[in-house]
């Protein structure tokens, strides 16, 4: 019994000492780990360091308002499992009250730093149908997410800045109202989005001139009971661009598929294509005739490769990720 006791006395100590080898910092809520909040984790990063910093977060709901800051580049930010590791925070415009801009203030997670790696984890605004209300806010370049779960209504994940490059893998997003939004070339690749309500998926901002926006690669579109008039999107700046390729989507999605935000200007000049999207909602018969569908010459270039590397970013395979430098 003794020898029993001592083996896996043993073998924590191993299991414990290869953790502590894996990650910088461990989060833990009941005090087991470096410590107790996400914030003080990435507060105590080094800035600018010459090698990825890893935090791991055990499972726990994590009642924080966080900023990655620029100076904490090449940061993964690890969590136990997605369903059960949780940032949470309840911000929305009218309780932000900046005026105009005070969307840009309601994230529960915002990311400045380029490089940033986010794995196993659910960010989520809980303040309901109140208005615009941001779980993610992205700014920084070069940033990943796998397996996440991104919860909200209006505005859920705000993909920013003009020259930012994003990557959702494997990720669940849903909300209501213009849920993914911003400037941002991103790539949603095998994730869900599930609208909560008759809305808009996307509100792209796309600046003038760039070659990609919002891509959605082999995704599934969802809706919730009784939804049944979603759009694929409606252009937030006049150089919107959005593509939905081999996506299945439902009935709910509407016919015309697209919306020109009361602006039939923006038909000259959004971009919004598709290409052998599949279910009830992706018939292209009724669509917009200012929206595209794709042949398989013009639908071959929307791959990651082709999407980052030619501006200077070649994708590392997904399974390395939490421990490479992106550049």
């Amino acid at each position: 019994m003794r020898t029993l006791i001592i083996t896996v006395a043993c073998l924590l100590l191993s299991v414990l000492s290869f953790a502590a080898d894996k990650y910088d910092f461990i989060v833990a809520q009941d005090g087991s780990g470096n410590f107790t909040t996400i914030q003080k984790a990435i507060d105590a990063c080094k800035a600018f360091p010459e090698s990825r910093v890893t935090i791991f977060v055990k499972n726990g709901t994590y009642r924080e308002k966080i900023i990655v800051p620029s100076c904490n580049s090449h940061l993964s930010i690890i969590g136990e499992s997605a369903d059960s590791t949780i940032i949470s925070f309840d911000d929305y415009f009218d309780k932000i009250n900046r005026g105009r801009n005070s969307t840009f203030y309601t994230y529960t997670l915002k990311v400045e730093a380029n490089d940033f790696y986010l794995e196993n984890m659910t960010v989520e605004n809980t303040a309901g149908p109140v208005g615009q209300a941001v779980a993610l806010h992205v700014e920084g370049d070069r940033c990943v997410f796998l397996n996440c779960r991104f919860l909200g209504n209006q505005d859920t994940v705000y993909a920013a800045g003009r020259f930012s490059r994003q990557c959702f893998w494997n990720c669940y997003v849903e909300g209501t109202t213009d849920f993914i939004f911003g400037e941002a070339t991103a790539l949603f690749e095998n994730c869900v989005l599930h609208a909560k309500a008759n809305s808009f998926l996307t509100a792209a901002s796309t600046p003038e001139g760039k070659p990609f926006g919002f891509v959605f690669l082999k995704c599934k579109i969802t809706a919730a009971s009784g939804v049944d008039k979603v759009y694929l999107g409606r252009p937030w700046r006049k150089f919107a661009k959005v593509a939905f390729l081999n996506c299945t989507m439902g009935s709910f999605i509407v016919p015309e598929g697209w919306d020109n935000w009361s602006n039939p200007a923006n038909e000259k000049t959004a971009t919004l294509q598709e290409y052998q999207n599949t279910g009830a909602g992706a018939n292209r018969s009724k669509r917009v005739s200012w929206s595209h569908g794709l042949s398989v010459a013009e639908a071959s270039i929307f791959s990651k490769e082709n999407i980052f590397a030619p501006l200077g970013w070649e994708i590392p395979q997904e399974n390395k990720w939490y421990n490479v430098d992106f550049n």
